[in-house]
């Protein structure tokens, strides 16, 4: 016990001070080791850290960021906003349609929701913003859709659950997320025809011709077709998918659209070698803390109890649901699936939840903290982009959170959403 108030104090006096998560879970983990006192603790640390990160499914990530950061530059946002605008631009209020497909789009085939905002958004908000709606309502749309694309694979952070969880299957997880993320996405384009109707924004826009929207548009959304048809042919796995994925951007987009000259590569190759340097240190400081965790018999105790508060699954899940909520609004998605899952699954799995269906609830759960703040961080590029404040943003994006509350909760409830693809391919 001593041990996890130690813990506890250094690592929420770390977040307090605004230190980098990463660190604070790094330090937290070496106080905890410390205090138990029968382990050297930097050789523990040491060795956490690097047995935390020695996985071959994360090595992915690092293939997945290299993928999307080409496609984000490789001009694939205009043509999917064109092809979208192709496709619903004839409605009344189409545009913040447009938005959402196209969010959705970009965010599956990118893998990046931050990527989404800064690059939809660029060119949607001022786009709505000349044809009547408000400035904080088209940030908060963008904000809001780029979250699908975490849903809608491949997705970075199913991988890192995957890993964290143990034994549950990447190409299960990719499957689980379609649907769901779909879902996500009607519900949104939902409460912006609900805005629609009760503002009287009809304005529609004059749309390309589809069928030329659609060919441009088919190489890049290619991309998803390759990962998940690869591995469910049984071709190659998530791993090596992402290693495809990387090659067939380049081909896009130095090759095919020739958006990307050949002296941008070292600056988009030191972009991804950062950004998974970050995530990778995230799942080596969070595996040493897992460990120090499970020493302290934390999952267990916490399984126990919250299987005490009440022998109802669906109470259960609420609860957790509640617990999610409240995290995602003061920590950052994978950190938060780095430290929760370890400490929850247990719990959910002792009530005969499946772990891909978890995943699945976990990652619609934080996606919502993703636009919320103080720590949204697609609300804080949204913002950016459209040049405006969260104060402003956050009242006309309270309807889009409760649409995502919506899905989220009938995501949690209803498993066949979820599960449906995943066994119907054998997973």
């Amino acid at each position: 016990m001593p041990e996890l108030i130690a813990l506890a104090i250094v690592f929420l006096a770390l977040l307090v001070l605004n230190v980098p998560v990463a660190v604070c879970l790094g330090l937290s983990a070496v106080v905890a080791v410390a205090a138990i006192g029968d382990v050297p603790t930097g050789y523990v640390v040491a060795q956490r850290i690097a047995t935390g990160i020695a996985s071959f499914p994360l090595l992915a990530i690092p293939f997945f960021v290299l993928s999307g950061l080409l496609m984000g530059e490789g001009g694939m946002a205009r043509r999917l906003i064109d092809f979208a605008a192709a496709l619903v631009g004839r409605v009344p209020g189409g545009l913040a349609y447009v938005n959402t497909i196209t969010c959705m789009l970009f965010g599956s085939v990118s893998g990046s929701a931050a990527a989404a905002v800064s690059s939809i958004g660029g060119f949607m908000i001022p786009q709505m913003v000349e044809k009547g709606y408000r400035r904080e309502f088209s940030v908060a749309l963008t904000a809001t859709s780029a979250t699908t694309g975490l849903l809608i694979p491949p997705s970075n952070i199913m991988i890192v659950y995957a890993v964290v969880a143990g034994n549950v299957s990447v190409a299960a997880l990719f499957l689980a997320g379609v649907v769901p993320g779909l879902l996500v996405g009607l519900a949104i384009m939902a409460a912006a025809f609900l805005h629609n109707v009760r503002t009287g924004v009809e304005h529609r826009i004059d749309p390309p011709p589809l069928l030329p929207s659609m060919a441009a548009a088919v190489p890049s959304l290619f991309l998803v077709v390759i990962v998940l048809g690869g591995i469910l042919g049984g071709i190659f796995s998530a791993t090596e998918a992402s290693a495809i994925a990387v090659a067939y951007a380049l081909l896009l987009g130095v090759g095919v659209y020739r958006e990307i000259h050949v002296r941008h590569l070292p600056d988009i190759f030191l972009r991804s070698a950062k950004t998974t340097a970050v995530v990778m240190l995230l799942v080596g400081t969070s595996q040493a803390l897992s460990w120090a965790l499970s020493f302290e018999r934390v999952p267990q105790t916490a399984s126990a109890a919250l299987l005490s508060l009440s022998p109802n699954p669906l109470v259960l899940l609420i609860i957790i649901n509640v617990l999610l909520l409240a995290v995602g609004t003061f920590m950052d998605m994978t950190p938060a699936v780095l430290v929760f899952t370890p400490i929850l699954l247990p719990a959910v799995m002792g009530f005969g939840v499946d772990p891909v269906h978890f995943g699945i609830i976990m990652i619609a759960n934080l996606c919502i903290g993703l636009c919320t703040p103080p720590v949204g961080t697609c609300l804080f590029v949204g913002c950016s982009v459209g040049r405006t404040t969260i104060a402003r943003v956050v009242p006309p994006a309270i309807p889009f959170f409760l649409a995502m509350l919506v899905a989220m909760l009938l995501i949690t409830y209803i498993p066949a959403i979820s599960l449906t693809l995943p066994r119907w391919f054998g997973f």
